[in-house]
Order: structure tokens, then sequence, then C-alpha cells
């Protein structure tokens, strides 16, 4: 059993830096991402946030409206697909009493509570198409009309909506109104998948860990190279989160301090193929200068070590390096483009790399 340590999970070392708070990752697209969050937030302008579940739509949301000039008043979320179709225009525009069987009291929905602020609509691809045009109403008019009132009332709302789903697909199959869809779209922006930024999963995995030893009896200290290898080429569809679900797995059921591959659950382990000894030692050589490293960096440089090394076995044909490298080809591509890779590039990589 290999003990190895790749990663060190020491409190007395910095933890890399969260970006407004909240977010990890120094990769290239989480860059873009930042950015883009940065100028959303310093407009008025309706956005949709798309991305696989886990990817963190939600905390976008929240950068968007505490990055604002509404960060004064509240930030309202609302599941649309969370809340019965019955109810659904009560949340949303409030009813007056006696409005319908239950409707004892008069009741402010979710767009007079967000009044001055940000109405996060997460789901909106989830929302029946008679709402949908109601709040197109709603966003063009700056009025709702409660459940059982014969008036309008003013409102001064932002609304940022979420997604998982494909909204242009949906309009397409006529389940969402392309009139609302052009009216939230705006700006979209898009929060990527943990698969296409691998050299962020280190760095989450230092926050998570740290996360869960504050609270654990038994803190684990590192991890091997064997079991970092795993979980930085697993897929993770469930992203994130289910990076974050798996780690406290490990810790509460490990039988040492150090994770270690055996601690990592058996559906992980499909399809991959185990290391060799030597790559392990290769991989948990370079653990920490006394003077310490940016992490963000040195496994950006690992990365584009082995996809040279893949690239350069297979003559340069990309769908042979990704096979090699256990990835898809179009998120290859992608790398080499944002990391100006080519034939006549890899030379210059190799040399500054003391290669």
């Amino acid at each position: 059993m290999s003990t190895d340590i790749a990663l060190s999970f020491r409190s007395d070392t910095p933890l890399p830096e969260l970006h407004f708070g909240v977010f990890i990752g120094e990769s290239p697209v989480m860059q873009d991402v930042y950015r883009m969050l940065a100028k959303v937030a310093r407009t008025e302008t309706s956005c949709v946030i798309t991305g696989e579940s886990g990817t963190g739509k939600e905390l976008a949301a929240a950068v968007i409206h505490g990055e604002s000039g509404r960060k004064s008043k509240s930030l309202v979320p609302v599941n649309c697909g969370a809340i019965p179709e019955n109810l659904l225009e009560s949340e949303f525009f409030g009813h007056k009493k006696g409005a319908f069987t239950g409707a004892v009291s008069d009741h402010a929905g979710r767009f007079l509570l967000a009044d001055g602020g940000t109405l996060f609509l997460d789901e909106i691809g989830e929302m029946e198409l008679s709402l949908q045009v109601k709040l197109l109403r709603a966003l063009q008019t700056g009025e709702i009309q409660p459940v059982g009132s014969s008036r309008t009332q003013k409102v001064d709302v932002r609304v940022v909506a979420a997604t998982n789903r494909n909204l242009e697909e949906e309009m397409a199959n006529g389940n969402f109104r392309e009139d609302l869809y052009y009216r939230l779209a705006i700006i979209p922006v898009e929060m990527p998948c943990l698969r296409d930024r691998p050299e962020d999963i280190p760095i989450l995995i230092r926050h998570g860990v740290e996360r869960i030893n504050a609270r654990a009896d038994e803190p684990v200290i590192g991890i091997t190279a064997a079991a970092l290898a795993v979980l930085t080429s697993y897929q993770w569809p469930g992203n994130v989160r289910e990076l974050m679900a798996v780690l406290e797995r490990m810790i509460v059921l490990a039988e040492t301090d150090v994770l270690q591959l055996e601690d990592i659950p058996p559906r992980l382990l499909d399809g991959f193929e185990p290391l060799q000894e030597t790559q392990f030692h290769a991989l948990a050589e370079p653990l920490l200068p006394d003077d310490g490293l940016k992490l963000s960096e040195a496994v950006d440089r690992y990365e584009t070590t082995l996809m040279l090394q893949a690239l350069e076995r297979t003559g340069w044909n990309k769908n042979q390096a990704a096979q090699l490298l256990k990835m898809n080809r179009t998120t290859l591509v992608e790398k080499l483009k944002k990391k100006n890779l080519s034939p006549e590039t890899a030379d210059l990589f190799l040399q500054d790399s003391g290669e």
C-alpha cells in the first residue's frame, strides 16, 4: 500500500485564494468566469446562468448580487421546479386574503420581497408556459398583480435566472417562450464542468479537506499520488458537489490519516488504469519546496507535460492522445488552444521545463 503523500493538508500552509469569497480555482476557464461575473455585477441587465448540476450556479447568482449596487437589499431565491404549479403565481406575485381556498391573509410574493434587490429564478427551465407569460409581462412593465387583486404594484427587481437545461432546445421543442428567453438571456454566463478544469481539482481537494478536517475528530494529513490521480482523472458528472461528497465519505471511512486509493468509492475506479509505482513517485516527488510554490501553476505544468507526452507518443494524433489521457478529444483540443500548444511550441515548453 503506497503512502507517498502527493498533496499535504497542513494547517500552517496558506490555502489558495478564494475568488469573490466563494469560488475556488485558478484555471483559465474559471478566470474567464470571474471576469464575466465582475462585468455582469456592474450592470442592471438580466442574465441567465447555465451549467450542469453542481457547478455553482447559485453561488454565481450570489456573487452577481453581492458585487452589485443592489447588495444592500435582498437576494430572493425561487426554485421554479420545487413549487407546485397551482401555487407558482401566488409565490411570484403574492395574493390577497380570500383569493382562493387557504388564502387566510394577504401574502407578499417573491417579487415584492425582492423589491430593490435581486430575484434569483433557479431552474427557470422548469417553469410552466402559462406563468412564463406573466413573468415576461412583469419584467417588461415593472409591475405585478397579486392573485385576487384588481390593482397592480410597481416593483424594482433585477432578475438573475439559472438552469441546467438547454433553453434553446427547450424553445425549439415549444417548452420555453422565445420572447422570455431573449428578455432574460441578455448576458449568458456559463459555469464550466469540473471535468473541463482538472487543474483545479487539487486546489478544491485542499479546501474541501480543510473544511471537513475542521469538524473531524481525527483529521487527515494528506492524500497519496494514486488516490489523487484517480480523483483528478475522474469525469465528475456531479461536478464540485459530487467531489465534496466523495471527499467527506473518504475521510469518514479512512483507516489512516492519509487518504488512499482504497478509500475511493469503487464506482470511481471503473475503467481507471492504476499508475505504476514509478509514476506514483513521479507525481509525489515534487511535494513542496522549502520556499513554497503556487499549486495551480505546478499542476498546470504537470498537466501540460503529460499532454505533450501523449501527443508525442501518438504523433500528435489528438484522438489517440485523448484516449491515452482518458479525456474527451474536444477537451484536449480546447486545452491545447488555451495553452497555445502545437508541435512548433512544444519544444519551447520542454526546453523551459528542462526536459
